[in-house]
Order: structure tokens, then sequence, then C-alpha cells
């Protein structure tokens, strides 16, 4: 199932029959391409163009490999201006992507819990053996009390965070899923696949949704990604609390 090519239909509100109509094919042939078909070349030329995306944000695995980087300045692979602004899409090639480790270190992450193909893609992950590691925030914690009064919400993010444990249940059942909370002030958010990275700086006042994101990837040690996946080891061997059932 190409859940990528599904969820763009559905942000761009257009139905198979929609896409069977611009690119004049049979329906069953857009249905098969949503069952995981991969298009002609001309085909998914069209649909990207259709959808105002780049063909493999669609089909991933159309991606030649990407060399390491040589520079420092070849680290950073994209970024955006908002962490809204990062399209659905980015995120689920993040996930499906790994093959080693997923970690997520932020306060709730609720958008992620909320997104039904991203969990499907952490479950699949968690099963086929790599190891899935989240780092929440203590709902209970100051650390969270003050975070929800410097965003001027209050309660609502100490909400957000049991919204999300809730969300994450079902993944707590799989072998190789870890959830932990912690009281630390989080200056970043980390979204961790292998050694890509997405990071969401943290400004005062200012909601993670509407703070920028930096795709990076780690090319060696010492490099700008490393320092982020030092951070969040540090975070993860300073708490063993797990939310309770």
């Amino acid at each position: 199932m190409n859940d990528l090519l599904r969820r763009a239909l559905t942000d761009a509100r257009l139905t198979e029959s929609d896409v069977a109509t611009h690119l004049n094919v049979d329906p069953k042939t857009v249905r098969r391409w949503l069952d995981g078909r991969a298009p002609y070349p001309r085909h998914r030329k069209r649909v990207a163009e259709l959808l105002k995306l780049e063909e493999i944000d669609l089909w991933p695995e159309l991606a030649p490999p990407m060399p390491a980087p040589e520079a420092p300045s070849t680290q950073i692979i994209a970024t955006y201006p908002h962490r809204w602004a990062v399209p659905r899409a980015v995120w689920h090639r993040l996930f499906e992507g790994a093959q080693h480790e997923i970690g997520v270190l932020a306060y709730a992450g609720l958008f992620l819990a909320e997104d039904s193909g991203i969990m499907r893609t952490l479950t699949t992950k968690a099963r086929d053996g790599v190891p899935v590691r989240i780092l929440l925030g203590d709902p209970e914690s100051t650390r969270v009390s003050e975070r929800g009064a410097d965003e001027g919400v209050g309660e609502s993010m100490a909400a957000k965070i049991r919204n999300a444990l809730v969300l994450y249940q079902p993944l707590r059942a799989i072998e190789g899923v870890e959830i932990r909370l912690h009281d630390t002030v989080l200056y970043n958010s980390i979204y961790r696949a292998d050694d890509d990275l997405l990071i969401n700086p943290h400004a005062y006042g200012i909601a993670a949704s509407h703070a920028p994101v930096l795709h990076m990837r780690r090319a060696g040690d010492g490099d700008m990604a490393s320092t982020y996946l030092e951070s969040f080891e540090r975070v993860w061997s300073s708490v063993t609390a797990t939310p309770s059932p």
C-alpha cells in the first residue's frame, strides 16, 4: 500500500476518479497505484505535478542513494520555516527509511501520534527489529508546566502529552518499543531515523509547530548531527521513568 500517495491525495482533496480523469487512465489503474504498484514513469511525473510534489515524495524507493557529505556545509539537507511546513511525505520518508534505529525526543509530539500512517510505520519497523525509542515530557513535571506557560497555553501542554501517551499505547505492546518520560529543558525536539535527523529548535514564547526545522544527516563523529545525537542520548540515559499503562 502506498500511504504517501494516499495521504497526498487526501491533502489535495482529490479522489481516485479525479486523478484518473486528469491522467486519462482507468480508475482501477489509480487504485493499483494506491495498493502499491509503481506507475509508468510518464504517469509518475504527471501525478507528482498534479499534487505539486516531487516523485520521490510519493515513491521514495526511486531516490538514488545519497553520498555522505564531504564538508560541513553539506550536512544540512533541507530547512523549513515552520514545523507545520514540513510536508507529511518528508516525515513518512524519514521513518520509513530507518534500518537501525528510530528516536523521538519532544515534549508532546502529538502530531506524530495523530498520524495513522506514521504510527503504522513505527509499528512495522519495530516488528521488523528496528528499535523505537520515544522520549516525552512528564506531564506532571515542572519543566512541562514552564513550557506551557512560556507558550501561553498553560495546562494544555500537559494535556497534549497525555493525549499522545494514549495514542502511543498500542506501540508499548510491541517488543523493541520503549517510551520514557523526561523532566529536562528541551532546546530542540529531535526526530531521528538512523543518521538522518529532523531538528525542531525551540524559541521562547513560540509553539514548536511554528518554529523552524532543519533536516541534517550525520557524516562522521563530531559533526553537527552528532551533537544532537549526543543530546538525545544524554536525555535518554538520564531518565528511566515510563508512563503508567
